[in-house]
């Protein structure tokens, strides 16, 4: 009986623990399935997570590749507007130099282009007080021809008696003073024109330098002069050996206090020359 008794009750204690066994394993395996479930759903908002910083890299990027793509479109633009400006102040600079050129160019030929613009004549002249070359520009407005002023390197001095001794000075040394300026188309004039005044009975040194500077073969030399009462002087045979193988034809000279109503006197010398238009006859 007692053994009975002692059956039943390890038969109960084992359903007991039998039950608390499996209590235990329900609560373990509905834990495994709760963590379960949140591990999953951590994975999910970590993979949203993931997702949303993707897109915003994605996005970000986007916006970097367009502003540097809109930098560089303002930097290319920039650079073409640098480019126009600097085209624009090239060809603004090419156009001042040419124009600088070619007045450099007309400075140096010395002879301007003015009157009837006859291409022939040539009419050289020295002049101290104007005198001559008011004269050079009678003629001019008779026969055309260019203008072309004989001018020494260094101007002479505008005080009339230092003047004096340096051209005095000149003569007896014979000097060839440098000129400021040459005729570059010498060869295409056939008549020249030569005016001076008269300094000590003669004409200034730098007239003879010159004469002296070019080739007068086949040429006419016509000489004009203004003086206070001297006419030309001695200068008339200096010419002919300074101006080798022209032909000297008449001169004409005027005083200095006449040279303003002397137009008439000067269309009468020109007819009485007999040029034409391709110079002498």
């Amino acid at each position: 009986m007692e053994n009975d008794k002692k059956q039943a009750f390890y038969i109960e204690k084992e359903r007991q623990y039998n039950e608390e066994e499996n209590r235990t394993a329900v609560y373990e395996n509905t834990r495994q399935k709760s963590q379960g479930k949140e591990q999953k759903a951590v994975k999910k908002i970590a993979g949203i997570v993931l997702l949303c910083m993707m897109g915003f890299t994605l996005a970000a990027c986007g916006q970097t590749q367009e502003s540097t793509a809109s930098s560089e479109a303002g930097s290319s633009a920039a650079a073409e507007t640098v480019s126009r400006q600097e085209t624009v102040e090239e060809t603004v600079a090419e156009t001042a130099a040419e124009a600088a050129a070619a007045e450099t160019g007309a400075s140096e030929s010395g002879a301007e282009e003015t009157g009837s613009g006859t291409g022939n004549i040539l009419i050289a002249y020295f002049s101290w007080s104007g005198n001559t070359e008011a004269v050079a520009g009678m003629i001019q407005e008779e026969v055309g021809g260019d203008l072309f002023e004989i001018a020494p390197a260094e101007p002479y001095t505008e005080d009339y008696d230092t003047l004096l001794e340096i051209a005095q000075t000149e003569q007896q040394e014979e000097a060839r003073p440098e000129l400021a300026a040459r005729v570059e188309n010498w060869d295409s004039y056939d008549v020249v024109f030569v005016g001076f005044p008269n300094w000590w009975s003669d004409a200034p040194m730098a007239v003879y330098t010159f004469l002296e500077s070019y080739d007068f073969t086949g040429k006419s030399l016509i000489p004009f002069n203004t003086s206070a009462s001297g006419g030309f002087g001695r200068s008339l045979s200096g010419i002919e050996e300074s101006a080798a193988g022209a032909e000297i034809l008449e001169g004409f000279t005027v005083t200095s206090d006449q040279v303003e109503g002397a137009r008439e006197d000067v269309s009468a010398w020109i007819s009485g020359l007999g040029l034409e238009a391709g110079g002498a006859e």
